[in-house]
């Protein structure tokens, strides 16, 4: 396959499993294996499973450790404008040259088995990972725990489960305890776990197998805790108290974010200067991301432009927080959601903050949710909706309207990263 570029090579890596999802992990062994197990020669790695919150959380840490001048590999998903913002070599994102020899290989390697496109992508991540020196890897869980793809590591440094809700009952179980069992497989045996806030039926789930491993845990509202503080938040655990600046990632809901990056960081024994940097330099785009450049932007003018991927009705609820904590104005959302996600519920919270919404679909997505069943859905919970072709037809309906709006991009990740592309 020489010659050819990433794209194209992960594009072929498409075609090696019929399905997108297909939850196990012997594939991935075998393909380790073939690559020399690169999974046992990682830094000190920081597995992190959870419905929501993933991302900012490593997002977080990383700060945090960085300002600390530790080296830190990074992987994550899914990307929104490239595929290379999945991986994060000793703080840089993945050159285009490496990353294709990379996907080479491991195409190589796999010699033309069944895998998924998530499976073989994990596997060239570990790969490189392990020939790049660093003091940390922040492994971030695609979709559940148990059986996902970077579930591979037999001694990690630290877990952390952030906070668990409904999301892919297909994949994960109808309950939330069951969805929490599914999460808590990336418990092992003896090594400590940071748990963020959770319900009942998920903290118990959690605890009963962290005691069937021996692995301590370090839980909100029993080790440690979060709160707003006026313009700031305080953390306090059992070494003591932190007066911290709110975390620049907005939103109440990156208050306990913050609280469980904190409680890892404090754990991996570094001080209140990584934890402030934890709160204070943390960047992880279309998360209530205030857009400030580029093409949309000049086209809105007056308006206030904010992007946001969340997908599941706790991702709504958040959200929704966010929006009404800001000073008042006009709010209107423009809605592009997948059809595997529960819409309504993802919609309902926004009912009293929202002055109307446009639905869109996602362009280039099969998985797109019709514009059509997104505004029905958004009537059904008493938001005044109607759909529009794109972003930017929608954009310029509500400027006709309020040119002083707030205006919110939301319903999906897939969306947010359509939107960071066309707005480059």
């Amino acid at each position: 396959m020489t010659g050819h570029n990433s794209d194209q090579i992960l594009a072929r890596m498409m075609a090696l499993h019929p399905k997108v999802i297909d939850l196990t992990l012997e594939r991935v062994w075998r393909l380790l294996d073939a690559l020399g197990n690169p999974q046992n020669d990682l830094p000190p790695v920081i597995h992190i499973a959870g419905t929501n919150g993933k991302g900012s959380t490593q997002a977080m840490i990383r700060a945090g450790l960085e300002a600390a001048d530790k080296r830190v590999h990074a992987y994550t998903s899914p990307h929104l404008a490239r595929f290379h913002e999945r991986i994060r070599l000793a703080g840089m994102l993945i050159s285009e040259p490496d990353l294709t020899a990379l996907l080479d290989e491991c195409y190589a390697a796999n010699n033309g088995e069944t895998i998924t496109y998530f499976e073989i992508t994990t596997c060239a991540a570990l790969l490189a990972f392990a020939r790049t020196p660093a003091d940390y890897t922040l492994l971030e869980v695609g979709l559940g725990g148990r059986v996902d793809a970077t579930n591979v590591i037999d001694n990690p440094a630290l877990t952390i489960i952030t906070p668990v809700s409904f999301d892919h009952p297909q994949f994960l179980g109808n309950t939330i305890a069951e969805i929490a069992g599914e999460k808590a497989g990336i418990l092992k045996r003896g090594v400590p776990c940071v748990v963020a806030p959770q319900t009942h039926d998920a903290l118990q789930v959690i605890e009963t197998r962290a005691a069937t491993l021996g692995a301590p845990l370090i839980a909100h509202g029993q080790h440690f805790h979060a709160a707003p503080e006026r313009d700031g938040m305080i953390y306090q655990d059992d070494t003591g108290l932190l007066d911290l600046p709110r975390p620049n990632l907005i939103g109440d809901h990156q208050i306990e974010n913050a609280g469980t990056a904190i409680a890892a960081l404090r754990h991996l024994g570094f001080d209140e200067s990584a934890c402030e940097a934890a709160v204070t330099r943390a960047q992880w785009p279309a998360r209530m991301q205030r857009l400030r450049n580029g093409p949309l932007v000049h086209q809105a003018a007056t308006a206030e432009l904010w992007l946001d991927g969340g997908h599941n009705a706790a991702c709504g609820q958040a959200t929704a927080a966010a929006l009404a904590a800001m000073p008042p104005r006009d709010t209107y959302l423009i809605c592009g959601m997948l059809n595997t996600k529960d819409v309504t519920g993802f919609l309902t919270p926004f009912a009293p903050v929202a002055t109307a919404l446009y639905a869109v679909a996602i362009p280039g997505e099969a998985n797109t949710l019709p514009a059509e069943t997104t505004s029905r859905a958004a009537a059904s919970v008493g938001l005044q909706a109607q759909v529009a072709d794109s972003v930017s037809a929608a954009l310029a309906e509500i400027l006709s309207k309020a040119p002083n709006a707030r205006v919110l991009i939301c319903g999906s990740l897939y969306l947010a990263g359509r939107v960071l592309q066309e707005n480059s």
